[in-house]
């Protein structure tokens, strides 16, 4: 006869996981209770844990407090301090935003009603990246977006609030990917070489500048590909070199058939200084591995930047090389894939098998 081990009861579950400190639980959400402190907590709070006789465990908030238990102020299971920072650190991009020239952090800080060293960290915890260079994303937009109007060059910079154009000429791949010039025509003036095949997973197009690949697109016809490409340049040249990228194509072309290691080409990306520490931090997964988009945020030193980091996984121009597709929701879910969930699916299977 076939002995069962005993399953433990829920309780049990849940002590185990207050005292390991697990904020996500296998036994499901809970809080606890201590009796001697008159406080709940969720069990991953950091403070000393409490001796069992004195715990009492609850399913939601509601009911701790019906039972006069208040929140921590350490964990702050309610939630009601972190939407309170959330709230002051959108004010503060508001303020931003609105502010031609960029808000100096004491004037952000007394705005928002903390200290300054309390007020960068917030502000680095919940954007990923801190006020400085968000001001400086802000006016980078503010710049890309006059050139892409066609407004002359020394117009569009002093619009977007730089004292001159030696600031924007001094790091142009940092401020904008490109010249001012080179974006205020779209791309004119650049030739993107690309490139066509089909794969295991549909049509596959591979565009590349003088500098590296900046485009690799696949599972859908060659005209929406290229559509694609020319919606991110523009006014660029677009001319077909299939002997001149043969090499890459067939190194694309294989990686999707059996891959057995990083997807390594030279690259052209063109992004914020925040897209480019996501995209950096994907190519740090290992090969057959994959990770959550918080544990991302977590990897950039960004834990509160989960829907920053979505968003910059789903602006990444050359998927393959940038490996976005490794990236999975909190429970595993493959979520959203450019490309479609089916071949996401595919990608990590293969990975797994190539790994393995």
């Amino acid at each position: 006869m076939t002995h069962m081990a005993p399953i433990p009861d829920l309780d049990t579950a849940r002590w185990d996981a207050l005292l390991a400190r697990d904020p996500a639980p296998a036994c499901g959400p809970f809080l606890y209770a201590v009796t001697t402190q008159g406080v709940f907590c969720r069990p991953g709070c950091p403070s000393r844990p409490p001796l069992r006789r004195h715990v009492r465990f609850y399913a939601d908030a509601p009911s701790a407090e019906a039972d006069g238990f208040r929140a921590c102020k350490r964990c702050d299971p309610k939630g009601d301090r972190a939407a309170l920072h959330a709230a002051a650190i959108r004010a503060a991009c508001d303020l931003i935003e609105a502010s031609e020239t960029i808000p100096s952090l004491a004037a952000l800080a007394d705005r928002a009603g903390y200290a300054r060293h309390h007020f960068l960290r917030l502000f680095r915890e919940i954007t990923g990246v801190t006020p400085r260079s968000y001001a400086e994303s802000v006016r980078a937009r503010r710049l890309q977006a006059a050139l892409a109007a066609g407004d002359r060059v020394a117009e569009a910079v002093a619009g977007a609030g730089y004292g001159s154009e030696s600031r924007v000429y001094e790091a142009p791949g940092r401020v904008l990917g490109m010249t001012p010039g080179a974006a205020r025509r779209g791309g004119e003036g650049e030739t993107i070489r690309t490139a066509t095949a089909m794969s295991v997973l549909g049509p596959l197009m591979v565009g590349a500048t003088a500098s590296g690949v900046c485009f690799i697109g696949f599972a859908e016809d060659v005209e929406a590909l290229e559509g694609d490409l020319r919606r991110r340049f523009p006014k660029a040249r677009v001319e077909p070199a299939p002997e001149a990228l043969a090499a890459t194509i067939r190194q694309v072309v294989a990686f999707l058939e059996e891959p057995k290691a990083a997807l390594a080409l030279p690259l052209d990306l063109r992004g914020t200084a925040f897209q480019r520490r996501v995209w950096e931090a994907l190519v740090a997964i290992p090969f057959g591995e994959t990770r959550t988009y918080a544990e991302m945020a977590e990897a950039i030193g960004a834990p509160r930047a989960v829907r920053a980091v979505a968003r910059a996984c789903a602006q990444n121009h050359v998927s393959l090389a940038v490996p976005c597709h490794r990236v999975v929701g909190k429970d595993g879910d493959l979520t959203g894939y450019r490309w479609g969930v089916p071949r996401k699916r595919a990608l990590l299977a293969k990975e797994r098998a190539g790994k393995a």
